[in-house]
This record gives structure tokens, C-alpha cells and sequence, in this order.
């Protein structure tokens, strides 16, 4: 209970052991992974890795390529070449694949064979042949995946732990799983100083990719704690190079996977609520932000925040206002009374000439 209280109560601007603070950061630019679009175009030059399989970078990695038996983690998308039908999308799902190079599953062969050419944080297009991909068959999951389909796909190397045995996740013990995380945590963290917020993240997400939602579900208690003090600020850290990065919609995606687990966390509802200022949603970030205060009273952050908020509110109640005004017209002015004034004189000429003739009339009247 003591430990839930003092998570509670952490000032979202501080740092600690495990969590970083970003807002302070150089922003570095980059770009997320290509759409739904069909398969990305690709002007590099086409490597032949294998008589079935070629690659095309589109984004360089960094250090060494990993070795067999490596466990790697990686997202990708895959489209059936024939019908440019993308079938499946580990980004949309936020959750990494673990690939045992030498150990994968026969439709992977290909798939394996690329990714063994690339180093951490590479992205890149692979085309592979229907022979190492799902074969005269095609795939039974995959419904649109037809028989003897080359696939492309669009795979990017988060990164990869040298193990020689090959060991999986699923063949460590909570412990294991959750040291491996940590670790990589602990490193992400170093990078982040070194402002290399791209190769940060990907020590992050693997970290994450050791606790996956299989492998959280079987824990209770303890072991449950353990690693979600890993796999949190994981989370938040991922938010925090997010916003860095401009990639907004993504930071939401991180924190809202911690306020699943810990609806009052307040760093979680502060990068959220800021997340959401910056592409507009301002209720729905003054609601985050409000929430972040009532957990985080003395954060002076979460303030400039709220105060960027209404500062905003002002200036688009200004411009509304000019708007309305300039749609409607300034309000009219009353018409000078000339016309009256000169209706009455007219009326007054009449009457003094009507009154004349009829003197006239009478005077010669008596006179006749």
C-alpha cells in the first residue's frame, strides 16, 4: 500500500531510477512507418539476399547485424504481391514479434532470411518468393493470403539479443523475462540522455516485447508488481520520445496502455493530456491534465499546461468573436431625419397655399 501511495503522489516533472523526463529535451524529428496505402515505394538499390528473397533499405540501422540463433524483435506489415492485400500489421496491434533466427516457423524462412541481413532500427522492403513464404497452400489464417503468393513486407529491426542457444521468451523463467526488460530499460534510458531518442525507443520496446499480454496474464501478486515497475515506465518513456518526435497519436497509444493498468498514474495523464493539446483535442486533454493535477498538486508542468489551455481558449473565443462579427456587419446606425423634416415642410407649403386661394376665392366673391 505504502509503494501505491508513493507512485501516486510522484511528481510527474521529476526523474527517477526508472522513469525519464523529456520535456526538457532537444526534439529530434522523425517519421513514423509508411500507411495502409499498399505496400511502400521504394527507389533503392534491390539486394538479392537470396534466389527468393531481396531487400530495398529504406531506413539505415546502426551496429552489427545479428548472428543465428539471435533472438530479434521487429514490426512489419505483409501484402500478397499479386493482390496488393495487406494481411497482416504488428504496428497496428503495438505488439513486436519475437524471431529465433534458425528457429522460426517454415512460412517465415524468408522472412527470417531478411532480417538476418539487417541491423537494429533498419527499416526495409523485402520481396519473397511463395517458396519461403506460405507455399503452394497458401495460409489457412490468413484467408486472403491465396496459394503460391510471393509476399512483400515492410519489416523494421528493433533489435536483437545475441543468445547462443537460441532461448525464446516463452523458455525463461518470470524472472529471466523480467531482468531481460529491465536491462533494457536501464539502456534505453542511457540513450535517451545521449538525446538518441529513435535507438532509445528501441530498447524500450523490446523491453516491452518480454511482457507481452500472454505472459502478463499468468501473473499474480508479486511477480505481477515486478513487472509492471518494468513494463510502465517503459510505457512512458516510449511517450516521452513520442512527443519529442511529434508523433502524437503514438504517445496517446503508450499512455493509455498504463492508465489500463493504473487509471490515476499522473505522468500518464500529463504526456496524454499534452499529446492531446498538440493535435487540438482540448477537452479531452484539459479532462487528462485536471486529472494529472489532482495527483500531482505541486508539478509547475502540468500548470504551464493548463495555462497553455486557456490561453488557447482565449484567443479562439477572440478570433470566433471577430468572425461572428465580420458575418453579421456592425450593427446598424439610426437614419438621420431629413426626409421627415422636409415631408413636414412640403405639407406646411400646401396648407398655407390651399389657405391663400381660398382667401382669394372669397374676396372676389364679395366683390362680385
Amino acid at each position: 500500500m505504502d509503494e501505491e501511495q508513493e507512485h501516486q503522489t510522484h511528481n510527474p516533472g521529476q526523474d527517477d531510477e526508472n522513469e525519464i523526463v523529456a520535456e526538457g529535451a532537444s526534439v529530434v524529428h522523425g517519421e513514423p512507418p509508411s500507411d495502409d496505402n499498399g505496400p511502400p515505394k521504394v527507389d533503392s538499390e534491390v539486394e538479392v539476399l537470396q534466389e527468393k528473397v531481396t531487400k530495398q533499405i529504406m531506413k539505415e540501422g546502426h551496429g552489427q547485424i545479428p548472428s543465428k540463433y539471435s533472438t530479434c524483435f521487429l514490426h512489419y506489415r505483409a501484402w500478397t504481391e499479386s493482390t496488393r492485400h495487406k494481411f497482416e500489421d504488428t504496428w497496428n496491434e503495438l505488439r513486436p514479434l519475437e524471431l529465433v533466427l534458425g528457429k522460426e516457423k517454415k512460412e517465415m524462412t524468408g522472412l527470417s532470411i531478411g532480417v538476418a541481413s539487417m541491423k537494429s532500427g533498419e527499416r526495409a522492403l523485402l520481396h519473397v518468393g511463395w517458396e519461403l513464404a506460405y507455399g503452394k497452400e497458401g495460409n489457412f489464417s490468413f484467408p486472403n493470403v491465396p496459394p503460391m503468393s510471393d509476399v512483400l513486407y515492410e519489416v523494421e529491426l528493433i533489435g536483437f539479443d545475441e543468445t547462443k542457444e537460441g532461448k525464446a521468451r516463452s523458455d525463461m523463467t518470470v524472472e529471466e523475462r523480467i531482468g531481460a526488460a529491465d536491462r533494457r530499460k536501464m539502456d534505453g534510458n542511457v540513450l535517451f540522455k545521449e538525446e538518441k531518442l529513435e535507438e532509445a525507443m528501441q530498447q524500450y520496446e523490446m523491453a516491452i516485447a518480454y511482457m507481452g499480454d500472454d505472459f502478463m496474464f499468468q501473473l499474480f501478486g508479486k511477480y505481477r508488481d515486478m513487472a509492471l515497475a518494468v513494463k510502465n515506465p517503459c510505457h512512458l518513456n516510449m511517450s516521452a520520445c513520442l512527443i519529442k518526435l511529434k508523433r502524437y497519436e503514438e504517445a496517446i497509444a503508450q499512455c493509455s496502455m498504463v492508465l489500463a493498468e493504473d487509471e490515476n498514474n499522473a505522468k500518464a495523464l500529463f504526456r496524454r493530456g499534452k499529446a492531446r493539446a498538440e493535435l487540438g483535442q482540448t477537452d479531452a486533454a484539459r479532462e487528462d491534465l485536471l486529472k494529472a493535477r489532482k495527483y500531482a498538486p505541486e508539478d509547475k508542468a502540468i500548470g504551464r499546461e493548463l495555462k497553455l489551455l486557456a490561453e488557447h481558449d482565449k484567443a479562439v473565443y477572440q478570433k470566433q468573436k471577430e468572425i461572428y462579427k465580420g458575418i453579421f456587419g456592425p450593427r446598424p446606425e439610426p437614419k438621420p431625419k431629413h426626409g421627415v423634416i422636409v415631408t413636414q415642410l412640403i405639407l406646411i407649403w400646401q396648407l398655407l397655399i390651399s389657405f391663400f386661394y381660398r382667401l382669394l376665392k372669397r374676396e372676389k366673391h364679395h366683390g362680385d
